[in-house]
């Protein structure tokens, strides 16, 4: 059997009792093998047998279903599969996103940290909520109405890449977005709370808060963005030409203004620089600065180039 069997046979073993599933891949192995014979017996190349074995036994998820005699219907099943599908969709990124921007609004609003931790919190699950009822609603009266949705028929293109072919692991996915979200946070927390101290008890922001007007909010933006293409990303497995190029834009749309911004001494707090005297002696602000720019060059041209090779292995 090939890779493709194999995805095939995860794909459906994942959703059958622990218990059967060495019984239900033997089975289900052994069968697929007698039917791709059967057509190679009869003169069919083996890869398009095998491909038309897959197709004729259809969506695994509902092959799982049968296995396990299980009803894949919330309301009915006619459009089970379909709902479940976009509402995992849906809820893997849109409340997230909603409660960081929340939160990061009423970070610049005010100097309460915490509560603009809890008002993002807070719009997560409401969002989270919302989405639930009205996309199982949407789909409940599509249903009982019999309104036809069109729905492309399954193959086996949509396997899932079983873990051996997947470049893009969860654990690469979730340590990626931690550290936007860190990064994302202390943007609008160090205008607060920046841990450099002036002379009264207030602490001096890293940024020059006149970045607030424009640069720090598109910054922000693209970083969020970023998440969202880290998540594409993850449910890719791979990285693919269009990702590369999501990649890249999302790169220069950040590294472009903070170069700028650093080479024309914008983007430290001048208050900061007057804190600190070694900062405007001789050229140690422009050594900042080519540090900076220098730093930044180099990681966007690594992040695009690692990119743009892990698109050529996975194309190979």
């Amino acid at each position: 059997m090939t890779p493709l069997t194999d995805r095939y046979l995860a794909a459906t073993l994942r959703s059958v009792p622990v218990a059967r599933r060495e019984e239900i891949a033997t089975e289900l192995r052994a069968s697929i093998e007698d039917m791709v014979e059967g057509r190679t017996a009869g003169g069919q190349d083996a890869a398009t047998a095998e491909r038309e074995v897959l197709t004729e036994l259809g969506d695994p998820a509902k092959l799982a279903a049968r296995y396990a005699d299980r009803r894949l219907q919330l309301i009915g099943p006619a459009y089970y599969l379909a709902w479940e599908r976009l509402l995992k969709l849906l809820l893997s990124f849109v409340p997230a996103t909603a409660g960081v921007l929340v939160g990061l609004l009423a970070a610049t609003d005010g100097d309460n940290a915490g509560g603009a931790v809890g008002e993002g919190v807070a719009t997560a699950l409401t969002v989270a909520i919302q989405i639930t009822f009205w996309v199982t609603l949407v789909f409940a009266v599509l249903e009982r109405t019999r309104t036809p949705l069109h729905l492309p028929e399954w193959s086996v293109d949509q396997l899932p890449e079983s873990p051996a072919e997947r470049q893009i692991t969860l654990t690469d996915t979730a340590a990626s977005i931690g550290f936007l979200a860190l990064f994302i946070a202390y943007l609008p927390l160090q205008h607060f709370r920046s841990f450099v101290p002036a002379d009264g008890d207030e602490n001096l922001p890293v940024l020059d808060p006149a970045l607030w007007s424009f640069w720090l909010p598109f910054l922000i933006v693209v970083l969020v963005a970023t998440v969202g293409l880290e998540i594409a990303k993850y449910r890719s497995g791979r990285w693919t030409w269009p990702l590369v190029a999501a990649n890249a834009v999302l790169d220069l749309a950040f590294a472009v203004p903070v170069v700028w911004l650093a080479s024309t001494d914008r983007l430290l707090n001048p208050d900061l620089v007057a804190r600190f005297e070694w900062l405007g002696e001789g050229n140690n602000l422009n050594t900042v600065a080519t540090v900076v720019v220098a730093g930044t060059a180099l990681i966007v041209l690594w992040d695009v180039v690692e990119s743009v090779l892990k698109a050529l292995r996975a194309r190979r």
